[in-house]
């Protein structure tokens, strides 16, 4: 098993630890008490190189690694929660810019917790994508 998440610099040496949150570039940092996880840009996350746009897989993977991450800093895991169910909607174009999610733990019972996710771009009030997911705790 490995530490459990009980700082920030401690949840950016767990995005370090993840191979797919290497591949696609996450990164966290502190914002208001919560984390703040971004994705910078990079051209091998286009999806569609036509209008430029960003793959709607990297957007979805990357709320869901967010998820993953935050349940395991605000519950200070040492193992990995699994998902249950994720749904995502996507409602706007994901331009080639950085990217930022922040997460919020609706509920959170001994076995399972239901995570809200919002990805957006320049504006956090106009969300690219916002997801629901439901992960069983260790």
């Amino acid at each position: 098993m490995s530490p459990p998440i009980t700082s920030f610099d401690s949840l950016a040496m767990a995005v370090d630890a993840v191979p797919y949150a290497k591949l696609l570039g996450i990164q966290s940092r502190e914002d208001n008490g919560q984390p703040l996880f971004f994705l910078p840009f990079q051209t091998h996350n286009i999806g569609n190189t036509i209008l430029p746009a960003l793959h709607g897989g990297v957007i979805g993977g990357f709320l869901e690694t967010a998820a993953i991450l935050h349940v395991m800093w605000a519950s200070e895991a040492q193992s990995v929660p699994k998902i249950v169910d994720f749904s995502i909607d996507y409602l706007r174009t994901g331009r080639p810019a950085e990217l930022y999610a922040q997460c919020e733990i609706i509920r959170q019972g001994k076995r399972v917790a239901n995570v809200l996710m919002t990805a957006w771009q320049e504006d956090r009030s106009k969300p690219v994508a916002v997801a629901r997911a439901h992960f069983l705790l260790a």
